[in-house]
C-alpha cells in the first residue's frame, strides 16, 4: 500500500499501524526518518533521567572493503614465497623501516607511520554474510546470515553513546545497510540511518530522507510539520497506555534533525573544496563489471563524506567499500581498479583527519569479512578465506608504523600472536570508553555481553 495523505484515518491505514507499528515508524512517515529519531530521543532522556551520560567526544569510522581484501596484495605481501603464492605484485618499503607492503600503494608505503597493520586476524566463516556478521558483531551468525542475530557495533555505539551532537543521528551508513549492521534485539531505533544516496555517482550529492516528497520543498515544512502532527492522535489510539503520545516533543526535535541546518550541512558534500575532493579522488571511478573481472566501486568521496560527518558530530560512519571479491583476474582487478583507488582516498582520509586534529579522536579500522587464499586459482584470482587476513588501524591513540601478528611464509595461517575481529572491536569500544561485558536481553529474555571475548590490543598503543 502506498500511504498517501488522503488515506490518514482510513481503515486500512489504521490495521497497517496496529499490524507493524515498529516497522511503519522504522520506515519513517511520508519516507522521512522523524519518528525513528524521534523514538531514539525518548530513550536518550529516559537514560538521562535515570543517571546516563555520553561518553568523550570520540568517533569511529569502519571502512568495510567488502568481499574479502587479499592480504598478499595489500598489506602483507610475501614477495619470497612461491610464483602461485606471491602473485603477480611485488613488496616495497615504507616509511617505516624493516615495514613493506604492496607495491602497488605507493602513497600508503608514504605515510606508513601515520597507520598500522594487524597481519594475524583470522576466523572460520568463509562465506560473506556470515563473515559480516562476526566482524560488526563479535558474536557467531544466526541462522539467516543476512539479518543480525546480535547488534552490531554501530547500534551498539548508538545505544551506548546517544548523540555527540544532538542535531545529527549518532550511527551512519554509507550508502545503506548491509549484514551485520543492523540492531538485531536493540530495536530499529538503534538502527543505522541510511544515506541512501551514493555520493561516489555523478551529480550533485542529495539525501532521500532530507529530500521532500510529493513536490513539497524545504519552504514548506511548516506544512509538513501539520501533517506529520495528524498522526499524532492515531499513534495514541494503536498505543491506549500513552506512551506514544508521550514522543510528541521528541518528534519535534527529530524534525529539527533530519529537516535542520546542521544536520543539511554535514551532508552537503558540494560544499567541499574541490581541491579537497580531487585529493581524495574526485574523478570517474566506476569500472563496470565483465566476464573476466568484477566492477570497481568509487570509494572516494564516501570517505570524504565519513570525514565530514565525523567532524560534525556523528559518533560512528560505516562506509560500504564492496566489492573485493577478486576470484577471477585478481591481477587485472587490483592493478587497474582496487589498489589506485583505495591508495589514493584512504591516503587522503588520514592525512585529513590528521591536519584538522582528528585523528587523536577518530579510530579508523579498515577490513573486510576474511582475506584470500594464499594460493592463487587457475584465473589468476583468489578465493574466500578467513584462515588469516589483515587488517589496518589509525587514530585513537593509535600508534603509527606497529605490525601487529604475522602470518607464516606463504600467508596461509597466523604464525605469531593470532587476532580475532573481538580483539579489534574490543579496542574499538575501550577507544569509545564502553564497558563490554554488559548484557543486554534479547528477545527471549536471555543475556548477552556486547562482546563474548576478545581483548583489547595495546601493542597498537605503545
Amino acid at each position: 500500500m502506498t500511504l498517501r495523505p488522503e488515506h490518514i484515518g482510513c481503515p486500512e491505514f489504521r490495521r497497517l499501524l496496529r499490524a507493524d507499528r515498529r516497522g511503519f515508524l522504522r520506515s519513517g512517515f511520508l519516507g522521512f526518518a522523524g519518528l525513528s529519531l524521534s523514538n531514539l530521543l525518548r530513550m536518550e532522556a529516559q537514560a538521562k533521567a535515570t543517571g546516563g551520560s555520553p561518553s568523550r567526544d570520540k568517533s569511529v569510522i569502519i571502512l568495510w572493503m567488502r568481499g574479502g581484501p587479499s592480504q598478499h596484495e595489500t598489506w602483507d605481501p610475501k614477495p619470497d614465497a612461491p610464483q602461485d603464492y606471491r602473485g603477480a605484485f611485488g613488496a616495497m618499503r615504507t616509511s617505516v623501516p624493516g615495514v613493506q607492503i604492496c607495491d602497488l600503494l605507493p602513497m600508503s608505503a608514504k605515510i606508513q607511520h601515520k597507520y598500522s597493520v594487524i597481519r594475524s586476524l583470522h576466523h572460520t566463516d568463509a562465506g560473506h554474510s556470515a563473515g559480516d556478521q562476526i566482524m560488526f558483531t563479535g558474536h557467531p551468525p544466526g541462522q539467516n546470515v543476512e539479518q543480525n542475530a546480535y547488534p552490531s557495533c554501530g547500534s551498539i555505539v548508538a545505544k551506548e553513546l546517544g548523540h555527540l551532537n544532538p542535531k545529527l543521528p549518532p550511527y551512519v551508513i554509507i550508502p545503506r545497510n548491509l549484514p551485520g549492521s543492523g540492531p538485531a534485539y536493540l530495536g530499529s531505533r538503534y538502527g543505522a540511518f541510511e544515506t541512501q544516496a551514493d555520493p561516489a555517482k555523478d551529480g550533485p550529492f542529495s539525501l532521500p530522507n532530507f529530500s521532500p516528497v510529493d513536490g513539497l520543498s524545504f519552504d514548506r515544512l511548516d506544512e509538513r510539520r501539520k501533517l506529520l502532527g495528524s498522526f499524532d492522535q492515531i499513534r495514541r489510539d494503536v498505543d491506549a497506555s500513552g506512551t506514544m503520545g508521550a514522543m510528541d516533543s521528541f518528534q519535534q526535535k527529530a524534525w529539527d534533525i533530519v529537516g535542520g541546518p546542521d544536520a543539511r550541512k554535514a551532508f552537503d558534500l558540494d560544499a567541499e573544496p574541490l581541491k579537497i575532493r580531487e585529493r581524495y579522488g574526485f574523478m570517474p571511478e566506476y569500472i563496470a563489471p565483465t566476464p573476466d573481472r568484477c566492477g570497481v566501486p568509487a570509494w572516494s568521496q564516501r570517505m570524504l563524506l565519513a570525514r565530514r560527518l565525523v567532524e560534525s558530530g556523528v559518533r560512528l560512519v560505516t562506509v560500504d567499500l564492496r566489492w573485493w571479491d577478486t576470484h577471477v583476474k585478481g591481477y587485472e582487478t587490483m592493478r587497474d581498479g582496487f589498489l589506485p583507488r583505495w591508495d589514493r582516498a584512504y591516503t587522503a582520509l588520514i592525512e585529513d583527519l590528521d591536519q584538522r586534529g582528528m585523528l587523536d579522536t577518530t579510530m579508523v579500522i579498515a577490513w573486510g569479512e576474511f582475506g584470500r587464499t594464499p594460493r592463487l586459482n587457475a584465473t589468476g584470482g583468489r578465493d574466500h578465506y578467513p584462515n588469516v587476513f589483515s587488517a589496518a588501524v589509525a587514530g585513537g591513540g593509535i600508534q603509527g608504523g606497529r605490525v601487529v601478528g604475522a602470518s607464516d611464509k606463504q600467508g596461509a595461517f597466523p604464525a605469531e600472536n593470532p587476532k580475532t575481529a573481538q580483539d579489534v572491536l574490543a579496542t574499538m569500544y575501550r577507544h569509545l570508553g564502553i564497558d563490554v561485558t554488559k548484557n543486554y536481553d534479547d528477545l527471549q529474555g536471555r543475556p548477552h555481553p556486547i562482546l563474548p571475548r576478545g581483548t583489547p590490543m595495546d601493542e597498537l598503543f605503545a
